[in-house]
């Protein structure tokens, strides 16, 4: 009878420990707003604009580690403003982003925190300014067609839904002629919903 038991025993600490390690994989919705600001070489000044973004993700995880790979549709918009003369260039950018992040997650029964991190690729499908008349061509800027960034965020799960705040540095500057180097930051709210 011991030797029954303690084999239970044994064979349910092996499946709890194998349930940790194999990987769990998961798919969802996302949708948010993100507020936009350019980090302008002294030139210019700029203000921060909403903007919004949506698509789907995916999370494989083992151990307390996740993989979180998205792709979505973002429109990003901010003011650049010329400290010289006071004009406003309103920049807007629609763009394919595809975050890449490893984070961890803390909590039990599907409530829980996750903490992550790692680099965004976006592609810009569209980008357009618009100013005074009185605006030079110096102020207007040409921009390249792709961006690196680098995401840090935390997000709460409830269940299938979770709610998430995340900061973007921009690392690559995003023109390439024109006024000085100019980078994009964000600070991004979202809701997500898990579809499994």
């Amino acid at each position: 009878m011991k030797f029954l038991s303690l084999t239970a025993a044994l064979l349910m600490v092996c499946f709890f420990a194998s349930a940790q390690v194999l990987p769990s994989v998961q798919f969802g919705l996302k949708a948010g707003a993100n507020f936009s600001k350019f980090d302008s070489e002294n030139t210019f000044a700029s203000d921060n604009r909403a903007g919004f973004y949506g698509g789907v993700w995916a999370r494989i995880g083992a151990a307390g580690i996740h993989f979180q790979p998205e792709l979505y549709i973002s429109g990003k918009k901010a003011d650049l403003i010329s400290e010289a003369t006071g004009e406003v260039n309103k920049v807007s950018f629609t763009s394919l982003d595809v975050p890449l992040l490893v984070g961890t997650k803390f909590g039990a029964a599907g409530i829980g925190v996750r903490l992550n991190t790692g680099p965004m690729f976006s592609l810009i499908l569209d980008e357009n300014q618009s100013f005074g008349q009185a605006a030079g061509n110096v102020f207007r800027a040409n921009f390249k067609n792709q961006a690196i960034a680098w995401q840090f965020g935390a997000g709460v799960d409830l269940k299938k839904l979770s709610v998430e705040a995340r900061y973007e540095l921009g690392l690559s500057k995003l023109n390439k002629a024109g006024y000085p180097g100019t980078k994009l930051n964000l600070f991004t709210v979202g809701l997500g919903y898990r579809l499994f």
